[in-house]
């Protein structure tokens, strides 16, 4: 038996959920990865997964034992990847998870160009707006949109995501634009759960204040909330990298640009201290300079319109 690839093979059954998707994934006959578990479990006298017809779990040992495999199979892709010579050298898995639609609109067609760049790496998106455990889920990355983060966790700061609130013309005509942000809780407000049911942060005189909604529609994606806004079902809080092209298109108006929603960050989350290989160090090298400090979608032509509320001055000193 080969310890290392019996050990990378049981990490893949857990993570692939199956000895069939781990056996895919590894290109070898579902057989092989059967027989590197069964003789890594023969070695260590314990069980490492419990198996049903309908699924596998980790046994206790099992759970300590992947923990180790992780972190030792990290240390051997650390000492292979110091005789790598450059990027064009990439090779292997990347496990990641991305905001259902940032993913779907921003992320998707960069992991595209960078999967065409580097044909040795494999890249397994996780798109779902659920804060995973990446040590626990097995991943090498999360992309977040948040704010402020704590010291301990191990973060890079892509880029910057501003919000606008937003509402059809149509809607407009029927109950007239909110005049300041107390007005809002009079309105329809179509609103993203579960982080914004019943209030939104607004910037006010320099601080954050979370103004009260309310309203009949709620959902737990954007995209959801973006479509019944334009429908003229009511007013909905967006990030600009959803709204820009309905905006752009005259389908929605911005409202309240004088107290515009909290800015947040986009952010590039690592797996605490674990190793971070080189190919996940240059997926976010990749990802920071394509989206920008200043990302395209809050283009400088309409923030000089007052489109987007605190986007970037075309006709600032650069």
């Amino acid at each position: 038996m080969d310890r290392l690839e019996a050990m990378n093979a049981f990490v893949r059954v857990v993570h692939a959920g199956s000895f069939a998707a781990a056996a895919a994934q590894l290109d070898v006959a579902r057989s092989a990865i059967t027989r590197q578990v069964a003789a890594l479990e023969a070695h260590l006298g314990v069980k490492l997964l419990a198996r049903s017809t309908r699924r596998l779990s980790l046994t206790a040992a099992g759970a300590t034992y992947l923990e180790q495999c992780r972190e030792i199979l990290d240390r051997v892709e650390a000492a292979e990847s110091g005789l790598v010579e450059g990027p064009a050298d990439l090779r292997g898995p990347i496990r990641l998870s991305v905001p259902l639609s940032f993913g779907i609109r921003h992320v998707m067609p960069l992991v595209a160009d960078f999967a065409t760049a580097h044909p040795h790496v494999s890249v397994e998106v996780d798109l779902s707006d659920r804060r995973l455990d990446l040590v626990e889920e097995g991943l090498d990355l999360a992309i977040r949109i948040t704010g402020p983060m704590g010291d301990s966790v191990v973060a890079r700061r892509l880029s910057v995501c501003r919000s606008v609130i937003v509402a059809s013309p149509d809607y407009l005509a029927r109950r007239g634009e909110p005049a300041t942000p107390d007005a809002l809780v009079d309105h329809e407000c179509l609103c993203y759960t579960p982080g914004l049911r019943s209030s939104w942060p607004l910037t006010i005189d320099g601080e954050t204040v979370w103004v009260p909604v309310r309203g009949r529609i709620q959902a737990n994606n954007g995209d959801a909330l973006l479509d019944a806004a334009i429908r003229g079902l009511g007013i909905t809080y967006q990030p600009t990298f959803i709204a820009a092209p309905a905006i752009e298109a005259g389908l929605l108006k911005v409202l309240l640009p004088a107290t515009p929603p909290a800015t947040l960050g986009i952010h590039a989350i690592f797996p605490g201290t674990r190793y971070v290989p080189s190919r996940v160090r240059v997926l976010v090298d990749f990802l920071a300079a394509r989206i920008g400090p200043e990302p395209w979608w809050d283009r400088p032509a309409a923030a000089s319109a007052g489109t987007f509320p605190g986007a970037p001055d075309p006709n600032a000193a650069r």
